[in-house]
């Protein structure tokens, strides 16, 4: 007789070979995280040595809202596909 942790543990394994449960959502959100701290370290960075004092502020201020525009247009890709397969299992 299995337990319940055995069948979970099988469940799992079944739907991610099966693709049932998407996990670039959760990528995505940590690639978000990441880009945003390079994004201002780049622009701190860029102010610090002298480089391009608006250049670094334009880093800061444009790099973690245009990271988080490319993100969210990925995850629309995700929330389209879980909205079908809402519709194909009513």
């Amino acid at each position: 007789m299995k337990n319940s942790s055995e069948d979970k543990v099988q469940s799992y394994g079944k739907s991610f070979l099966n693709f049932d449960n998407m996990i670039t959502p959760k990528i995505i959100q940590l690639i978000f995280y990441i880009a945003l701290i390079i994004s201002i370290l780049i622009g701190l960075v860029m102010i610090f040595t002298g480089e391009s004092v608006l250049g670094g502020l334009a880093i800061i201020i444009l790099g973690p809202l245009l990271v988080r525009v490319n993100c969210e247009l990925v995850i629309v890709i995700f929330k389209i596909h879980e909205a079908l397969q809402d519709i194909r299992y009513r």
